[in-house]
């Protein structure tokens, strides 16, 4: 039996900062963000199951959310106005996640690797699972926002417009009943929450 890396490497998330070019009053990393992604797209499909008639597999889906950026290992988090810069350093970026994204999988025992393909390349994704992660992943960016900006830091003014033009475009009845549900305490300190 060969030793593994993969989740000594997974492990190395929680040293990797998301929004790196800019200042934050909480620093958070992929691994936190991965965590919340998981959990908000986890409630996304169980509204959509008992509210709106769909049949997701949540917890295939809040699986989907933990492993959604662990090709951040090797990448870093790319800011998203570099990324989405143009459409040249899109395409670079994408095969770049790609060749990470593989070199993840490949380092699991050979009996693992297509249970973790199916798990890092966003490729074997059902269109719905793609798309319950990407609505997951704005809306965690949008609540890290909203806290960012509650707490006095009005650096992220312009990144939560931004992202509630993103929200709009990924709108579905379940993101807006999670939002009406529950954006609102995102907001408030904890005295106020109880």
């Amino acid at each position: 039996m060969t030793q593994s890396h993969f989740f000594a490497h997974l492990s190395r998330l929680k040293l990797i900062n998301r929004w790196p070019l800019m200042r934050n009053i909480h620093i958070e990393n992929v691994s936190e963000h991965s965590l919340q992604v998981a959990f908000v797209a986890h409630v996304l499909a169980l509204i959509n199951n008992r509210l709106f008639g769909g049949n997701l597999n949540a917890e295939r889906i809040a699986i989907l959310g933990m492993y959604h950026d662990a090709s951040e290992v090797f990448t870093g988090d790319m800011p998203t106005p570099i990324k989405y810069y143009n459409t040249q350093i899109t395409h670079v970026y994408k095969n770049i996640e790609k060749i990470a994204q593989q070199k993840l999988i490949d380092m699991m025992p050979e009996v693992l690797r297509e249970d973790f393909r199916f798990l890092i390349d966003d490729r074997y994704y059902l269109p719905e699972e793609k798309s319950i992660i990407k609505q997951a992943d704005a809306l965690c960016a949008y609540l890290k926002c909203l806290e960012e900006i509650s707490a006095g830091n009005t650096e992220f003014t312009p990144a939560i417009s931004r992202l509630k033009q993103t929200l709009k475009e990924r709108r579905t009845p379940a993101m807006d009943y999670f939002k009406n549900v529950f954006i609102l305490s995102f907001s408030l300190s904890l005295d106020d929450m109880s």
